[in-house]
């Protein structure tokens, strides 16, 4: 018990990247080992996520361009999921689900994925495992497997839209900038 409050009491919320940060575009490398580092990395994505607030994140989202993915789509934010160097080994059907992206905040829109799909992985121990998954976390998995491709959501939309999108989030982090200026720490 006082190690889990000792770990809870050192958590860090890490910045996430924001499109169209040219980092989100690189391809992440395999995780070799699975030890403490990638044990506090999960941790720290983890109250990310939940922070942001969020059910998916990446690995590449936080500048760690390793094959990390966490995920959570319970209603009660209680079953965190993880994945270690994903593998989509099969998929199956369509479905058009709206997405949103913690890279990407307040912009929505309809992507075309799998409905189902098979993926294989390790978990936050090193011990692999395969999982079949449907509806949200097929999604979810997907979407977040594109970030250590090296590839944001809105790449799957028109030319038009995604300039669009660019542009809004250029001027969201011009103006991030000019209130950062603006407050002084002491």
């Amino acid at each position: 018990m006082i190690f889990k409050e000792i770990t809870d009491f050192f958590m860090a919320i890490l910045d996430i990247l924001n499109y169209p940060d040219p980092r989100l575009h690189t391809v992440a490398k395999p995780v070799k080992e699975v030890d403490a580092s990638i044990r506090r990395l999960i941790a720290d994505m983890a109250e990310t996520m939940y922070d942001a607030p969020g059910i998916g994140l990446a690995a590449t989202q936080v500048n760690q361009h390793i094959q990390l993915i966490i995920i959570d789509t319970s209603e009660t934010k209680d079953q965190l999921q993880v994945f270690i160097n994903p593998k989509i080994i099969s998929k199956n059907g369509e479905q058009d689900y709206e997405e949103g992206c913690l890279s990407v905040p307040g912009i929505y829109e309809n992507v075309t994925r799998a409905e189902s799909i098979k993926v294989e992985a390790l978990d936050k121990d090193g011990k692999k495992f395969t999982l079949n998954a449907s509806g949200l976390l097929s999604v979810c998995i997907q979407h977040e497997i594109d970030h250590l491709l090296g590839k944001v959501f809105v790449e799957y939309l028109s030319p038009l839209k995604r300039n669009r999108i660019k542009n809004k989030m250029l001027k969201y982090s011009r103006e991030i900038d000019q209130n950062r200026s603006r407050h002084v720490n002491i």
